[in-house]
This record gives structure tokens, sequence and C-alpha cells, in this order.
């Protein structure tokens, strides 16, 4: 066995998740409200003149009260914790912007970094317990799949780019503060989410470093959906690409509640699987009844079913709760994780996998301009009603897939493109299937492409502009998340013959699977069969 100083932070935690179950720790929420603050508590000296009020505003505590969040930090290491959460759930933009706070956002995740990491290094000094610090990335307050405004369902008040922007600074500064890994968690939303993963593949290329990543969904409620619609499978299909350590759900419901949906996580996923549930589901005052007993029992089954690699708690849970949890956790065998499956997996709200039997993949083209001259005229008209009958009339007719493009020299097809994706993502009878982000315009595809929380696929790309250009492209559309369809094109113009098609797609492969690093499965060529 290798030097366990020697390995990388990623190594050193799947070497142990080999071997063992680790411990996240409890709510922080939960313990703070347990100090009874009040608005001079949260203002401290420095923010006594702020002028809104703050009470309420915990990572802020990070800065007034470090040393609450660090005694709160204690008492889960005390109680076996391997993994520590920042606390930086509302550390971002969007969520501050509710305190005229933005300015503040790499100065809350960097403090609550340092407060963490000073917590986990002095309990090592006396305890030979590992421990990691997990930079959390909470789902923001605001949504880019849904419109809040019910008079204009393709209004957004966030946009991908400004999730990157402040994912990317919260990012560095927990990284800068001591954070192991970053956890996004909490993910009603999962565009929210890839403009987290956008974010911090960013700040890892530019800092040329491995960032252990962890993703924790959240299911609302029986349905097994996410609050922006997708099944727990769609959901693993749209941030598979980012290779997390982990992927699991938290809060939102109990352990009991959670069970059907981690089993199905545990039985697709490739990573470990995490699991940090409520104390059960909350009553009438909004309050959490579960005993530390009760749920410690609870996931004492889950383990006996093989569910997880990691746990903890949610909303409701406390030091009592962890504790119990790992005396329950201490003799169970960690999860295996499954195969790496041997197939495409795209996902609108609901998972498509495309493997060896599928013969045939119906994808309606008739949501193109260039295609159809009546979806063309209604987009022209702005008659974007009538043009989503036309997307839904296709899905109802089995396409399992629909290819959208706004390719007209008269529109502005950029912004017919994000209208368009941001109306059907308000539609679940249409956007239930995975979707084709079709354009010869790079910038086109990806506007599209932030606006998709699903597995898309981008159609297309390919070495006409050569290599540096294809290759900056197809890095793109990995850190998006999408499937691509490459062209059989280089530098001298369309393949014409079998020898120049073999040759560039050939060429294209091994550039994307050794250089850019895209999973096989996600690439498609069209050979020009037409020439």
């Amino acid at each position: 066995m290798p030097d366990k100083s020697l390995l990388s932070v990623r190594d050193k935690i799947s070497q142990s998740l080999n071997s063992q179950i680790l411990l996240l720790d409890g709510a922080m929420g939960t313990m703070i409200q347990g100090h009874d603050l009040q608005e001079k508590d949260y203002r401290g000296e420095r923010f006594a003149d702020w002028p809104s009020d703050l009470k309420g505003n915990n990572d802020l505590l990070s800065l007034t009260q470090p040393s609450i969040i660090s005694g709160i930090h204690k008492q889960y290491l005390e109680a076996g914790t391997n993994i520590i959460e920042t606390n930086t759930f509302n550390s971002n933009a969007p969520s501050m912007a509710d305190y005229g706070m933005e300015d503040f956002v790499y100065e809350l995740n960097f403090e609550a970094a340092k407060i963490a990491r000073a917590a986990a290094d002095q309990f090592q000094q006396t305890n030979d317990q590992e421990v990691y610090i997990a930079g959390i990335l909470g789902p923001s307050s605001r949504t880019c799949s849904l419109s809040p405004d019910v008079e204009d369902p393709a209004y957004r008040n966030i946009t991908f780019d400004a999730l990157v922007e402040t994912y990317s600074e919260a990012t560095a500064a927990l990284l800068d503060g001591g954070a192991d890994l970053i956890m996004v968690e909490t993910i009603f939303d999962t565009l929210n989410a890839k403009a987290a993963l956008f974010a911090i593949d960013c700040v890892a290329q530019e800092r040329d470093m491995d960032i252990p990543i962890m993703i924790s969904g959240t299911i609302t409620d029986a349905s097994g959906r996410t609050l922006s619609g997708q099944t727990t499978e769609a959901f693993w299909h749209s941030v598979r690409h980012a290779k997390p350590i982990s992927v699991g759900l938290n809060c939102a419901l109990g352990a009991a509640e959670l069970r059907p949906f981690l089993q199905k996580l545990s039985q697709i996923s490739d990573c470990y699987v995490s699991v940090h549930p409520n104390a059960g589901m909350p009553n009438q005052f909004g309050e959490y009844d579960q005993s530390a007993a009760e749920m410690a029992e609870i996931i004492k089954e889950f383990g006996e079913e093989g569910l997880f690699n990691i746990v903890g708690g949610c909303c409701g849970t406390t030091p009592l709760h962890i504790k119990l949890i790992k005396e329950a956790a201490t003799n169970l065998t960690p999860r295996v994780p499954a195969a790496k499956p041997q197939s495409m997996l795209l996902s609108g709200l609901e998972p498509l996998e495309i493997d060896a039997d599928s013969l045939f993949i119906n994808i309606g083209e008739r949501t193109n301009v260039t295609g159809s001259a009546a979806f063309r005229k209604l987009i022209e008209a702005g008659d974007y009603e009538a043009a989503l009958q036309v997307a839904r009339q296709q899905v109802e007719n089995g396409a399992q897939i629909i290819d959208i493009n706004m390719d007209e020299g008269m529109l502005d097809s950029e912004s017919a493109m994000v209208r368009f994706l941001n109306l059907i993502a308000g539609e679940p009878d249409i956007s239930k299937v995975p979707l084709m982000i079709d354009s010869s315009k790079w910038s086109i595809i990806e506007a599209g492409l932030k606006c998709v929380q699903g597995k898309s696929i981008v159609n297309s790309i390919s070495m006409k502009e050569g290599e540096e250009a294809f290759i900056q492209q197809a890095k793109l559309v990995k850190r998006y998340g999408a499937a691509v369809v490459v062209m059989a094109f280089d530098e001298e113009g369309q393949a014409d013959t079998l020898k120049r098609k073999v040759e560039i797609c050939k060429r294209a492969y091994d550039l994307l699977t050794q250089t850019v690093g895209l999973d096989p499965h996600d690439i498609i060529f069209d050979p020009n069969i037409f020439a």
C-alpha cells in the first residue's frame, strides 16, 4: 500500500472509502439556532451600522462570531466526523444580495474555510481521526431553469454566467482558506449545479490542480424529482461529466423517505455515494423531531443494504445524531461502486440510455428553422406558443430527442435559441426528453448549453478550422456536460472518400479521448453520408 502522506486528497479519500464508511457532519443551522442569537449578535462591531437586517444570515457569523462556528465544528469532530462542511451554504452573490453583501463572497468563503481548517488541525493534534474540509457551494436563492414570473415563462432572474462568476470566486476562496475538496450540495436545480461544476473546472484549470468534488442533490417530494423536475437518474446523467468523487442526496426528506431514491442512485452510480438526510420530516412548526437513535437505526438499514459510502445529517441533526450514526455504521461494509456504463447517457427531465442494443433513436427535427419552413415562420413571427406545440407534437409522436436549430439570417439566432430553450424548460411534457442543440455557429451552441439542465447533444463541431479551435470547443462541450456530434471535415474540407472519412474520424477520436478527455460514449460521428 502506498504511503498515504504522498497521495493526493482524491487518492487518500478513495483509499479510505474502499475500506470504510466516512462520516459527514450534521446541520450547521440547527446548531446556530441553539445559540438564540439576536440582531446585534449577527452584526457584531464591524456591521453595527449595516443598513439592512442581518439576523438569519448564518454565513456572516464566520466574520462576526467565529468562535461559535469553530465551536460547532469541534462538537461534530468530537462526535466522529471525517468531513467537516464549511459555513458557506449561502456565501454566493445571489443569496448575499438579500442583505446587500454581494461584495463579501470571497471573504465569507475564505474565513469560513480557515475556521474549519483550524478546528480540524487542532483536533487532529490529539486525535488519530481522518478529517477533510469540504468547501460548500450551496444552490443559491435563484434558479436558472425556471422563471419567477408567471407572466413570462422565458424570463430568468439569474444567468448561468453570473452563477459561474460567483461560484468561481467562492471556490477559489474556499481553497485559499484550506478546503480539501468542494461539495456542491442541496441541488434543487441541476442547471445551477452545472454552473458550479463549470466554475470548479475553470478554477482547477487556472491552478493546474485536481479538485475533488462531492455532488449532492435534493429530492423535494415523493415524486422522486428535484424542484426543477429531474428524476434521480436524469440528475446523475447531467452531472456525471464532472467525475465527482461522490454523488448523493440530502435535505428535503427524512432518511426513510429518501430510501427508494438512494437505492436508485446506488444502483447506477459508478462513483461513491453519500447521503445526509434531515432528521425526519418537519412538523407543523418547521421543526425536526426524529431522535438520534431513530435516525441511526434507519441509516443502519441503509448500510446493511450497501447503499452508501459517506453518511451524515442535514436539517435538524446534531452531534448526537452524528455520534449514533457513526456507531451504527462502524461495522458496515462500504458500498461498491457500480460498473462504468458502456453506453451514452443523456437526459432531459428523464433519462435516456443509448447502448449497443439501441438500433434506432428517433430525433425530432421539426424544431429546426433550416429544415421546416412552417417552424421558421412561427419563430420569425414571434409565435413561440405555436412553436412549442411543434416540439410537443414531436415528443408525442415518439421523438426520443428533439433537435433545436435557429440558424436563419433574418433572426437574432442566439436570442431565439435562448428564449425557445427557456420556454421548453417550463414544459415538462417536452423537456422530459434530451435536446440536441444544433447550429453552425459556436456562439449559438454555447448560448444554448447555458439554458439546459439535462445532458444534451451538441450538433456539431469539426476540424475544418484546425485542431486548436476543435480542441477548444470540445473542452467546452465536456465542461458543459454534453455529448457531441463530430462532422467529418478537416482543414482540407469535407471527407468525400472512405479513406478520408476514416482518417478524419480517427484523428478526431484520438484528440477527443486523449487530449480533451471526453468519454468515448459521448461521441457521435457524422461521416457525411450524402458525400
